[in-house]
C-alpha cells in the first residue's frame, strides 16, 4: 500500500544533533497501526519512503498522539535540497 502526503519537517529536540522528521496525517498514520506489521523497536513500522527523487527503507514511529512521524537522512535531505521547516511532498510504501 502507498500513501504520499505534504509534511513540514522538524527537528527532534530530544537530541543535540539535528535529526529532522515529517510527521505523517492523522489518516495515514491511522491506517498503518491498523494494518498487520511485524514487531519493531519502539513500536515502529518498516516502509519505504520516497522524496523527490530519493528512495529509501526506513521506519516510522509512533507518536503520544497517535501520529507516526518519518525520519528524513541528512544525505536525502541534502540530495533534495530540503531545509528544517520546509513542507515537502512525501511518498510511503509497506509491502
Amino acid at each position: 500500500m502507498r500513501w504520499e502526503f505534504d509534511a513540514a519537517t522538524f527537528r527532534w529536540e530530544a537530541r543535540r544533533e539535528l535529526w529532522v522528521f515529517a510527521a505523517l496525517p492523522e489518516d495515514v498514520s491511522g491506517a498503518l497501526e491498523e494494518r498487520p506489521h511485524p514487531p519493531a523497536g519502539w513500536d515502529s513500522i518498516r516502509v519505504t519512503a520516497t522524496l523527490g527523487s530519493s528512495r529509501w527503507a526506513t521506519s516510522v514511529f509512533p507518536q503520544a498522539d497517535g501520529r507516526y512521524v518519518l525520519p528524513l537522512k541528512k544525505a536525502v535531505r541534502d540530495r533534495e535540497g530540503v531545509e528544517l521547516g520546509d513542507t515537502v511532498r512525501l511518498g510511503i510504501e509497506v509491502g
